[in-house]
């Protein structure tokens, strides 16, 4: 026989009264009659229709009660044969194991309302959609350098060598242990040497005034007004902004 799950005390005498009024209903009515409709209710939980999804207990215990009541119909239609015994027991095994069969599935299937459903995005979806930002191809300006002797043109005013290892630039700014030679990005905003002896490198900002020496990295080229240097010739090139995040400056 299937288990009936006790009804909350919190509900009363009314709930249990209800109960036993409906499987004595089913138990009055012909099985025939009794068995479609505890299927329509089976198939509604099956169905788990949003709309519905208060009911679901109220369902649940009517198939409960309901399949009690059918047991008895059956029993009724059986008369006093000899085998009426055999077959309500395997009605009630059959049954019982199909409620509870029923109910795991229901209770390891979640609820998805339509909304929530239509807002999701199907598994094809999402095994095509990309990974990971979008790639963006940066393609590097070669550094075109100065020599010391080389003052002439836009780019190099504001510039003042002093030494073979130091300048001036923009008349407040002193430089030295420097390479002889000066890279200025495109729109002059930075100005870029190698340290002597091939230490690293010296970063001038001329908008904000600050200057930058990174021991170890080397220029690169410019992309956007912004430097890139590398460690070597096996490593990849990184901006500025990522080398700054990440280094011990020395200014």
């Amino acid at each position: 026989m299937v288990r009936l799950s006790r009804i909350r005390l919190a509900r009363g005498w009314p709930a249990w009264l209800l109960a036993i009024t409906w499987a004595l209903l089913l138990a009055c009515l012909p099985w025939w009659l009794d068995l479609p409709l505890l299927l329509g209710f089976a198939a509604t939980q099956a169905a788990r229709l949003q709309r519905l999804h208060d009911y679901a207990p109220l369902l649940r215990h009517a198939l409960r009660w309901g399949l009690a009541g059918l047991l008895v119909a059956s029993y009724r239609a059986t008369g006093e044969h000899a085998s009426a015994i055999i077959f309500v027991s395997l009605a009630a095994l059959a049954g019982s194991s199909t409620l509870i069969l029923l109910e795991s599935w229901l209770s390891h299937k979640p609820l998805r309302s339509p909304a929530i459903a239509a807002a999701s995005p199907e598994w094809r979806e999402m095994a095509l959609a990309p990974v990971g930002p979008s790639a963006a191809i940066i393609e590097l300006q070669a550094p075109i350098w100065h020599e010391r002797g080389d003052l002439a043109g836009e780019a190099l005013a504001g510039l003042q060598w002093l030494d073979e290892s130091g300048c001036l630039v923009d008349e407040r700014v002193r430089i030295d242990h420097l390479d002889p030679r000066v890279s200025v990005a495109p729109g002059q905003g930075w100005m870029a040497w190698p340290m002597a002896a091939g230490r690293g490198v010296v970063l001038y900002d001329r908008k904000h005034q600050q200057l930058h020496r990174l021991r170890g990295w080397q220029f690169y080229g410019w992309h956007a007004g912004e430097a890139w240097l590398s460690r070597g010739e096996d490593q990849p090139p990184l901006a500025l902004s990522h080398v700054l995040g990440q280094d011990q400056l020395e200014e």
